[in-house]
């Protein structure tokens, strides 16, 4: 007797509560693994910085562009790359990408001058951008409802891993080649890994509600099949789900009428203004360590710029752990309390953690108070990674429909990073113009915009059937 046919998620979220087939846990990792490459490839961008300035004598507009690059890499990359998911299938680019971030790490490390430098970190952040929807996508659309917040928030969690490993390898190298071109070092250990993912995911299925979504339910149901380990998977045909399927390509002015246009905004504009923060003070803690508690010897003194680069990183360190600390809490209560809530908590406790460091900055009854700045620093990266860093990318995959949700998701993606370029590029002018304690009172009101955003737009997706 053949099996009623049924919709892709009812087949998904069948079976005991939190199980999962050995191809749904393979295509998380694999998933993850693109998370951790873009927390180790930026963060680590922080401690080659001043080595690269010395070796290629940049200036401060020279080290704005340094650091801008693979943001507006991820920025170029998310909006014009992810939508391709819409159009080819998610797996076409879930694999291309790795191969592009191969060939930029590769350039990276082989750059002769800073031009070349520019450019190939410019091709890393397209990779980590196409990455960004396209990874939330291929694991939203493969595993069941209620697991979906905790294994997406999992997946970004590796972000933090990436940016511990970034802070540990950067010491190591340093350790071991105490030396001006040990920031090439930095870009090419992560070469093979990122190879290895790569080939990994050429054995993935395809998203069966993207093939759903194009009309191709009999290859749905092979996909299927695949990833649930079942032969017995029938799906009902697309008019009984309530719409046919889209003979146009998915079209950016959709994202701006009517219903989509909220959600648009609630993944977008907190985005945007958490990355403000969120990157500015993720790449520039070991700049702001040493500038405040570093060497006095001078920029130039080889002794000194290693000096100060292993200080920051230390405290670089300490910061990613209270990373990491977020994204478990996260992890732990979005399926929970929900992710409106969690990332209205967030922002505002990312303002509280800013003004702690700014009062630890210099400019204030304490004066230069290190552990202040460090107890600052330290409550922003916990609660912006139990709210805003982790909620926006959570709901970026999940307030819009199928047909849009890669072109949806990279938008809001892109919105963020454009806050991140500007962060990365005006940081380091403002930072030696303006000093910290000027700087981080700005971050502290774009975290309370953040919050008054998150609740006038809200859309709560806990729980939510995504198909």
């Amino acid at each position: 007797m053949a099996p009623e046919p049924r919709f892709v998620q009812d087949y998904i979220d069948e079976g005991p509560h939190g199980s999962l087939s050995s191809m749904q846990w393979l295509l998380w990792l694999l998933a993850s693994a693109g998370k951790f490459f873009e927390g180790l490839v930026v963060f680590i961008g922080g401690l080659a910085l001043p080595l690269v300035q010395e070796d290629f004598a940049l200036n401060a507009s020279e080290r704005g562009l340094l650091t801008a690059m693979p943001l507006l890499g991820i920025l170029l990359g998310a909006l014009l790359l992810g939508g391709l998911a819409d159009r080819w299938g998610r797996k076409p680019v879930f694999i291309a990408e790795m191969v592009l971030l191969v060939l930029g790490l590769l350039g990276a490390a082989l750059s002769p001058n800073a031009v070349c430098l520019l450019l190939c970190l410019l091709l890393v952040g397209l990779a980590l951008g196409a990455d960004y929807p396209t990874a939330h996508l291929v694991i939203s659309e493969s595993i069941p409802s209620a697991l979906r917040g905790r294994l997406v928030l999992g997946a970004f969690s590796f972000q933090a891993l990436g940016a511990l490993a970034a802070t540990a390898l950067g010491a190591v190298v340093l350790l071991m080649s105490p030396d001006l071109q040990a920031w090439r070092s930095f870009y090419l250990f992560p070469v093979l890994p990122v190879a290895l993912v790569a080939w990994g995911r050429l054995f993935l299925p395809e998203s069966s509600h993207w093939l759903a979504a194009q009309g191709d339910v009999g290859l749905a149901e092979q996909q299927l099949a695949r990833l649930l380990n079942r032969p017995d998977v029938a799906l009902a045909r697309m008019e009984r789900q309530g719409f046919e399927p889209s003979a146009q390509a998915p079209s950016w002015r959709s994202l701006f009428q009517g219903r989509l246009l909220r959600a648009t905004v609630l993944s977008s504009v907190p985005w945007f203004l958490q990355d403000i923060s969120t990157y500015g003070i993720g790449i520039f803690t070991p700049m702001i360590v040493a500038s405040l508690f570093g060497s006095k010897a001078g920029g130039h003194n080889l002794a000194a710029v290693i000096h100060d680069d292993l200080l920051g990183a230390r405290g670089a360190a300490l910061v990613d752990l209270a990373f990491v600390a977020g994204i478990a809490v996260a992890i732990a209560l979005a399926d929970r309390w929900g992710r409106i809530p969690l990332q209205i908590l967030g922002f505002v406790g990312c303002a509280l953690g800013l003004s702690l460091a700014a009062l630890g900055s210099g400019d204030s009854p304490w004066g230069e108070n290190l552990p202040l700045l460090m107890a600052g620093f330290v409550l922003f990266q916990f609660m912006t990674n139990v709210g805003p860093n982790s909620q926006t990318y959570l709901l970026a995959g999940e307030v819009f429909p199928v047909p849009l949700r890669g072109l949806g998701a990279g938008l809001a993606a892109a919105a963020g990073k454009v806050g991140a370029v500007l962060t990365a590029f005006l940081f380091p002018i403002l930072l030696a113009q303006w000093g910290s304690q000027r700087l981080l009172p700005l971050l502290v009101l774009c975290s309370l915009v953040g919050a008054l955003v998150t609740w006038h737009y809200r859309i709560e997706t806990k729980g939510a059937d995504l198909s």
